[in-house]
């Protein structure tokens, strides 16, 4: 890669990562975790996003999900 390209995509990641704050950055990758472990528990779109709404465990939720949106329906 020439040496103009490197310093114009270093200006452009620089410029980028400070227009988003570091709080909503790590924000978003919690939301987004818990989001994975819902899918990994078998929850489709509408019952992930139920859960992570209502759960605001360590990145994780509860196995108690099932049992709520068990009751939902």
């Amino acid at each position: 890669m020439p040496i103009s390209q490197r310093h114009s995509s270093r200006r452009r990641k620089s410029i980028t990562s400070d227009a988003v704050p570091l709080v909503s950055m790590r924000k978003f990758a919690t939301r987004s975790l818990r989001f994975m472990d819902a899918y990994r528990k078998g929850l489709n779109g509408k019952r992930a996003a139920f859960a992570t709404k209502k759960y605001r465990g360590h990145r994780t939720l509860p196995l108690s999900v099932f049992d709520d949106l068990a009751e939902l329906n």
